[in-house]
């Protein structure tokens, strides 16, 4: 027997207890059949201002994040989303790697979909991009850290903007104006694709509206982070209205997955 609602997959999805965006934005996205599940990472709305109070949030968030993951665990979920963006970046590529796996041991052995593998995975699907503009929700203090990991992973940062949010659940507040101008403000003919990083930053919508001025490809963290679960899942519906990943880019690259039918439990294997 399957899950009565969730018959299709079932989508853990870990944030910090801060965090009011991805929750609302990820349940958009959801197809039939497909069900989400949150857990939550205690942590305080500390000032992000300066290097200590990063580093606390840090920390808050490490300590936090296993049992996060174990209470969702418990409900049986086939893919787990860490939807926290300051972990994935902070000590380069291959600190990454090291966070990935260590998350994938605390779930069990689920597979595990984190920002840099959905973001390198979005980015392939595009040909051959190398040149972005990033936008963040910190301030210098946090925007350091993401651009040397987009540099090390062999990208050009062309602009990296910072919202200068103080505090995690300040994030939340960005308007969406706001958000509209920082797109244009890092936005130029050698930009090939706008990122933003952060999953407290309402940006779904924005980003979708935001290809069809510029042309080219804008990746909201919080989009491309259920895209990569539900086609590493073999959910390969085409959901419209927040861009081009979900409505055109149904598969991931060079990847042979499962699919599960829409409305039924019957599968068939495709490349």
């Amino acid at each position: 027997m399957t899950d009565s609602l969730g018959y299709r997959y079932k989508i853990g999805v870990i944030v910090p207890s801060t965090n009011t965006s991805a929750q609302p934005e990820m349940d958009r996205l959801r197809v039939a059949g497909v069900t989400n599940h949150v857990g939550r990472m205690f942590i305080q709305d500390d000032s992000m201002v300066e290097q200590p109070g990063f580093d606390h949030v840090m920390h808050s968030i490490r300590s936090s994040t296993e049992p996060a993951i174990r209470s969702v665990v418990t409900c049986s979920p086939d893919h787990l989303i860490i939807a926290v963006s300051p972990e994935s970046y902070w000590e380069g590529p291959d600190s990454h790697g090291r966070i990935l796996e260590s998350m994938r041991s605390i779930g069990g052995g689920l597979p595990v979909t984190m920002s840099p593998d959905a973001i390198n995975t979005a980015l392939r699907c595009y040909g051959d991009i190398r040149r972005v503009a990033v936008i963040t929700p910190y301030l210098p203090v946090g925007d350091d850290s993401v651009s040397r990991f987009f540099t090390d992973s062999g990208y050009e940062v062309v602009r990296i903007q910072g919202l200068d949010c103080p505090t995690p659940v300040q994030i939340a507040h960005v308007s969406e104006a706001r958000l509209r101008a920082t797109v244009k403000e890092v936005d130029g003919p050698e930009v090939d694709a706008i990122v933003q990083v952060g999953t407290n930053v309402a940006m779904a919508g924005v980003a979708a509206m935001a290809e069809t001025w510029l042309g080219k490809p804008v990746i909201s963290n919080n989009v491309v982070l259920y895209w990569h679960a539900l086609r590493q899942g073999g959910v390969h519906d085409s959901i419209t209205g927040y861009g081009g990943l979900l409505a055109e880019h149904l598969r991931l690259p060079g990847k042979t997955r499962t699919v599960f039918a829409s409305q039924t439990d019957s599968r068939e294997t495709v490349r």
